[in-house]
């Protein structure tokens, strides 16, 4: 996989105009860039750079003790390695390469393509004083986003495996769950069933699974409570999967019967089917071109037309090695999200549509779907969940 998004480096790096990309990193184990994981594939101790360019070229400059290693990898063309410094190898390749343009990894914008520290930073820039490259550096966003947000099928095919598999854990909880059980009980009850597949959950097994239940939940990104389900309840749970480094992020929505109950309350009906609705909304208008926060505009005023609040966060966010894997958002427009809303959705990236409303009495109901943009709309990469699942 690192070898095939390498590749595909190449080709953006052309199309955006950029001479070169450089990852400047150290002690990345400890202090890792995101985009290590994607197209690098090992960790550095030592001042390391990773350059790729325009004609082809994947270059390493790390450590001497570190040489081998990458050596292994086989993707980097060449592998250079120094014993006492790092600063004249580094010039001296940048002198043969002689690009205009260098792609380093900061950003205002996008949390995926900012990994470069302040000191590295400093460091990148006395390294370059009085070089011609001193004024070369510009943001790498445009990179990473592309390189990262543009899934090739065997990518798709991953996440779509994490996503089965996610579902699968799902409709054990519908037989597991009962009134009566706690938060920690449903929480720990999918913690013991990753463990028994052996995989690993998608975020912080702190708040995954997040597990929320009745009118006075905590809310999203909350560690599971000792809270008790109730009849008349509402249950939700945010929770994925890791599977060959690539993950899901799914939510979906339960509802707890009463005993004198044979289905959900009108106001728990109409809640969950305003957000199925508002879902499929937005996934009639997800295709290239089209700019993130209309896709989230659709579907935050069809919800607030139904008599609702708007949800307090994005429709959706992009999905791949990390839940939340930066660049391209369908999100309103507000400072928080900074320029990212105005984006261009691509082809190939995978976005999640995760609307979400509150009906008073009961809980909250949200579904949180992942869908891939094709050229000429989007498709869904997790079966939609279209009923209520009602527990007695």
């Amino acid at each position: 996989m690192i070898k095939e998004k390498v590749k595909q480096t190449f080709d953006v790096l052309n199309e955006k105009g950029i001479d070169a990309w450089m990852i400047f990193a150290r002690e990345s184990h400890t202090m890792a860039d995101p985009a290590m994981s994607l197209v690098v594939g090992a960790h550095c101790t030592w001042e390391s750079a990773f350059i790729y360019t325009q004609k082809g070229d994947a270059i390493a400059i790390v450590g001497n003790l570190d040489k081998a290693a990458f050596d292994d990898l086989k993707h980097f063309t060449k592998v250079h390695s120094f014993k006492e410094g790092f600063r004249d190898l580094l010039r001296q390749v940048m002198t043969e390469l002689n690009p205009q343009k260098i792609a380093i990894n900061f950003s205002k914008n996008d949390y995926m393509s900012d990994g470069l520290t302040h000191g590295m930073y400093l460091q990148l820039m006395e390294i370059f004083e009085n070089t011609p490259f001193q004024n070369a550096f510009v943001s790498s966003e445009e990179i990473v986003a592309a390189v990262r947000g543009r899934k090739s099928p065997s990518e798709i095919a991953r996440i779509k495996a994490a996503c089965e598999l996610t579902l699968a854990i799902y409709d054990r909880v519908t037989k597991f769950a009962r009134p009566g059980h706690r938060e920690k009980d449903v929480a720990d009850f999918i913690v013991e069933e990753i463990r028994k597949i052996n995989v690993e959950p998608a975020w912080d097994v702190a708040h995954c699974p997040a597990v929320f239940s009745g009118p006075e939940t905590a809310g999203a990104h909350y560690s599971p409570t000792e809270r008790i389900i109730e009849p008349g309840h509402i249950m939700n749970i945010d929770f994925g999967v890791k599977l060959n480094d690539y993950v899901s992020d799914l939510q979906r929505t339960w509802y707890f019967l009463k005993p004198d109950e044979e289905k959900a309350p009108a106001p728990v009906q109409k809640a969950f089917d305003t957000v199925k609705e508002a879902i499929q909304l937005a996934a009639s208008i997800l295709k290239p071109g089209i700019e993130g926060w209309k896709v989230d505009k659709v579907a935050r005023d069809y919800i607030v037309s139904q008599g609702y609040a708007e949800y307090p966060h994005a429709l959706g966010h992009q999905v791949g090695r990390s839940a939340h894997d930066g660049a391209g958002i369908l999100a309103p427009t507000w400072e928080r999200y900074k320029q990212v809303p105005y984006l261009k959705v691509e082809a190939g990236q995978v976005y999640t549509l995760e609307p979400r409303v509150f009906c008073p009495g009961h809980g909250t109901a949200t579904m949180e779907e992942i869908v891939v943009v094709r050229e000429d709309g989007c498709e869904f990469l997790s079966n939609p969940q279209v009923e209520l699942i009602c527990i007695k």
